[in-house]
């Protein structure tokens, strides 16, 4: 769980940025917020928990 706080933190910069530079409308914004909700109560959030960590591993090398 410790890459899930900074994965999170990267990734509203990553929206905040796309809101500024005007290539992700708010609507947009909210509506791959609530995906990403939906998505994390379905039976492939831990497959991508995995991949996640997996990435993290990899980058850590």
């Amino acid at each position: 769980m410790i890459v899930t706080i900074p994965a999170a933190l990267l990734l509203l910069i990553v929206v905040i940025v796309l809101l500024r530079q005007g290539y992700v409308r708010g609507g947009s914004a909210l509506a791959c917020i609530a995906f990403g909700f939906c998505l994390a109560s379905t039976g492939i959030a831990p497959a991508i928990n995995n991949l996640l960590h997996t990435v993290a591993g990899l980058a850590a090398h």
